[in-house]
């Protein structure tokens, strides 16, 4: 039944009615009134970022480890812009998120009034939708609908931008009605017929793989449950993107690792081999496609996604399902065994045969050292130290972002948060925040490069207020290590710009903050070092000095098919051996 209260009432009314405990926010003048209604409850914990960025990022870091929207909260102008970058972000990697944001007042809209900002035309290209609400009336409606665009479908970011006199105002508040809007519902249910025609592929395929993306964690619990039903009873090998992992275990017997640029040899040769590609809510970007003429050449390629218009968007599919995972999947599963459970098994036999050969190559092999710590060891220290925790990890972008996708574990899904599409610096910190803020209990590292880090540092002084235990793990090689890697391969050791000659102090920059920090240089000392981050109960700065100058390998680089891949020195003469293709 509708009710009567002011804009900034319905606002929080709305998100508590959604289920929400959390926002992420920083004020300002134009949503004082909403700050001020915040105040005066104490169902939803707002936590006061220090920078609008590192709100959307902790709100995408809280959305992605619970599978609930991440909330927004900025004022308008430049808090509405600030958070351009992390709505982008959000859009690419398919996070829902809803941001709300300030305006002037509805009669100074278009007068370039003070913090005034086109937040609904800037903020278009990167929001699955956007609204401005100028009606007191209309606001509930808007406020529950975006919910639904959120998170049905496709999940994303949307903004409502709410005036401050809407705000002010007093209008009708009407509750959720079940469902979301009947305008927009989006297909769950793949097309049956298709579905049977995967079927009679995968009856016969004699070299098949499941490619597998976020959209696959997207859809839920069920729906890696499923995944990982399909691959035990099929005998499938199985690869993922990075945004991907965790929706089949990384311990399991059927995973092939990471595929794509810097994905293992054993995922990346299979993929170029196969002749039936089963792709499961990815998207095909570039990163795993590398030259689209030349991926996966031999092979039939199904896409099953809820998004119809990633279907044939990059790569031509033979067998297109649009649906939610978790659907198809269990639709697949019926067919599949009511058909008789059928798979080409010699055949199978014959491909694992050729995938083992592939994984005798040892692709992530690196030379090791007594007198320095290279970045994969302190990764592998790291892995072995937490895997009995309860344990989340996130990641800024670079070197240390592929090498923690390549040496660390993940056997379920959420426990992974990484910027994928975008490849945002600065996004793992406050993400981490995020993820300590819904798991207060658990055990969040944020695995970062010290440039990446430096992006949005302040958020320390957020982790310190809340009380948040989040760990930053920084591989800390005093260089722009992904810039560096490619000047060194690609621009003939030209470094341009590739490091900083002023980097801080990092243990007194967490003790000006309140928190503990800690510095290792030497291998001997690193697995004691990362034993007082983890038994510590407060934020912890961890600076590991590592090797300045190591390579991320495996390496696909631009313009080469899956079966051209650098691979490290060590690597190099194993893959000889066993008649990879490899670039030397």
């Amino acid at each position: 039944m509708a009710r009567q209260m002011t804009g900034a009432k319905m606002v929080v009314q709305a998100l508590k009615d959604q289920g929400v405990d959390t926002v992420f926010g920083y004020p300002g003048g134009a949503v004082l009134p909403i700050y001020d209604e915040i105040f005066q409850q104490n169902d939803i914990r707002h936590i006061l970022v220090r920078h609008e960025q590192g709100a959307v990022h902790a709100a995408e870091g809280y959305a992605r480890s619970t599978g609930k929207p991440g909330v927004v909260l900025v004022t308008s102008g430049p808090g509405a812009t600030n958070a351009v970058t992390g709505m982008a972000d959000a859009l690419l990697d398919s996070i829902p998120l809803v941001v709300l944001t300030g305006q002037v007042p509805t009669f100074m809209i278009g007068s370039d009034a003070f913090q005034e900002a086109d937040t609904v035309g800037i903020t278009r290209p990167c929001t699955k939708h956007n609204w401005l609400v100028r009606d007191t009336d209309a606001l509930s409606g808007v406020l529950h609908e975006a919910f639904h665009v959120a998170t049905a479908g496709r999940p994303g970011p949307v903004l409502i931008d709410i005036p401050k006199d809407v705000q002010f105002a007093t209008g009708s508040y009407a509750p959720p009605v079940k469902g979301g809007p009947k305008r927009y519902q989006p297909q769950v249910k793949g097309d049956i017929e298709t579905i049977t025609e995967l079927v009679e592929a995968l009856e016969t395929a004699k070299k098949p793989i499941l490619y597998t993306g976020g959209g696959v964690i997207n859809s839920g619990d069920a729906a890696s449950q499923l995944l990982r039903e399909l691959v035990d009873a099929t005998n499938t090998p199985i690869t993922s993107t990075l945004m991907g992992l965790g929706a089949y275990p990384g311990s399991g017997k059927n995973w092939l690792g990471m595929l794509g640029m810097h994905g293992l040899y054993e995922a990346n040769m299979a993929m170029h081999d196969c002749d039936l590609m089963i792709c499961i809510g990815a998207r095909f970007d570039d990163r795993i496609t590398g030259r689209i003429d030349a991926f996966s050449p031999h092979s039939r390629k199904a896409h099953i996604d809820i998004d119809p218009s990633s279907i044939n968007k990059v790569v031509h599919t033979d067998i297109p399902i649009v649906g939610d995972v978790a659907h198809v999947l269990e639709d697949l599963l019926k067919i599949w065994k009511a058909r008789g459970r059928k798979t080409d098994r010699e055949a199978l036999d014959r491909w694992w045969k050729q995938i083992d050969e592939w994984r005798a190559v040892n692709c992530l092999t690196y030379k090791t050292s007594d007198q320095v710590i290279k970045p994969q060891y302190a990764l592998q220290r790291l892995e072995e130290l937490t895997r009995g925790h309860d344990r989340y990890i996130t990641t800024e972008v670079g070197q240390h972002q592929m090498w923690a996708a390549q040496f660390l574990t993940f056997d379920e899904p959420k426990r992974w948060m990484t910027s994928g599409g975008l490849g945002t610096m600065g996004y793992g910190f406050p993400a981490s925040i995020g993820v300590q803020m819904a798991h207060r209990d658990s055990l969040v590292i944020n695995v970062a490069g010290e440039a990446s880090w430096l992006m949005n540092m302040q958020e320390m002084g957020t982790a310190v207020q809340f009380r948040l235990p989040v760990k930053q793990f920084i591989l800390n090689n005093e260089r722009l290590g992904m810039v560096r890697q490619w000047q060194e391969l690609l621009h003939g050791e030209r470094y341009s710009h590739s490091w900083s000659e002023a980097l801080p102090d990092f243990v007194k920059l967490a003790e000006a903050f309140g928190a503990k920090g800690i510095l290792c240089t030497d291998p001997k000392d690193l697995d004691d070092a990362i034993m007082e981050m983890i038994e510590y109960d407060g934020p912890v700065i961890f600076d590991c000095l590592v090797e300045k100058h190591e390579n991320c390998f495996p390496m696909i680089p631009s313009g080469e098919p899956h079966n051209k891949m650098l691979l490290g020195e060590v690597s190099t003469k194993d893959a000889i051996k066993e008649g990879g293709a490899v670039l030397v």
